[in-house]
């Protein structure tokens, strides 16, 4: 009858440890779960300058860059027609770098010409979305 007594033993506090641990493990209900923070998109700043000598405009200037490893290209364009208000589109491209690079904002240069009449107006796009700018 010892042997019933040590199982019957056995069978208490293993329920007990059981039961103890079943209360002490926090549920996924009571943790809170707060929302990921949703990053506001930043229209970016260009700094541009326009220097026009004999028909041609030499556009010229930098914009922030995630890491000094980040190519940049721009291109200018026409954009409007004879009938309509002239303009200059400088269309910049930022590409993801492809290599190891330390992750610290830098500026990077670009420079683009166009043949256009003087005094138009420039328009600016980063992968083609609008951004701001500052004249030089």
């Amino acid at each position: 009858m010892s042997h019933m007594r040590l199982w019957a033993s056995a069978a208490i506090i293993a329920a007990i440890i059981l039961i103890a641990f079943a209360l002490s493990v926090p549920h996924t209900r009571d943790i809170e779960v707060k929302p990921l923070p949703v990053a506001v998109p930043t229209v970016p700043t260009v700094a541009l300058h326009d220097a026009f000598k004999k028909g041609l405009h030499t556009i010229s200037g930098s914009i922030e860059a995630t890491n000094a490893c980040t190519p940049v290209s721009a291109s200018a364009i026409l954009v409007g027609n004879a009938s309509s208000t002239r303009s200059i589109l400088v269309a910049l491209s930022i590409q993801s770098d492809s290599g190891i690079c330390l992750q610290i904002p830098t500026r990077a240069s670009f420079k683009t010409t166009i043949s256009a009449p003087a005094n138009l107006p420039l328009t600016i796009t980063v992968n083609g979305s609008p951004a701001t700018m500052t004249l030089l």
